[in-house]
């Protein structure tokens, strides 16, 4: 009787550890895939990213390509007077150049500056404390 009791304790155990193992997995698997689903769909198809030169003042910000492309920095810029003549990465949202729409909506002539792409900046990251001669 008592071998009968011990041997069914231990099968009765090892079902439960491999139930748990084979839970824990299942698990595991369910929450890596929602993890990955949350990163893809937060991504932004829509998303640029633009490394060039600095230049401006504060609150109005131009950012150089190496190609001579200069995109006008909107969004949070408050830390990019510290990064002027410097060369940087900007992550944003772009939108082609508006000028001819701004002048037709409010019937006078659009500023320069509106003759260029706009960059909604989301992010940035600093690469050198100097602009490369193509990109000045």
């Amino acid at each position: 009787m008592k071998k009968i009791l011990m041997l069914s304790s231990i099968l009765l155990l090892a079902a439960v550890c491999a139930m748990a193992q084979y839970g824990g997995q299942d698990t595991s698997n369910q929450t890596n895939a929602s993890q990955s689903s949350a990163i893809q769909n937060n991504a932004d198809p829509n998303e640029t990213t633009v490394q060039g030169c600095l230049s401006g003042s504060d609150g109005s910000y131009m950012l150089t390509d190496k190609s001579g492309t200069m995109y006008q920095i909107k969004g949070n810029t408050s830390k990019l007077q510290a990064h002027l003549g410097h060369t940087i990465i900007v992550t944003g949202t772009s939108k082609s150049a508006s000028g001819a729409d701004a002048a037709t909506q409010s019937g006078s002539m659009s500023n320069p500056s509106d003759t260029h792409p706009t960059l909604m900046m989301s992010s940035f990251k600093h690469v050198s404390p100097t602009c490369s001669s193509a990109a000045q």
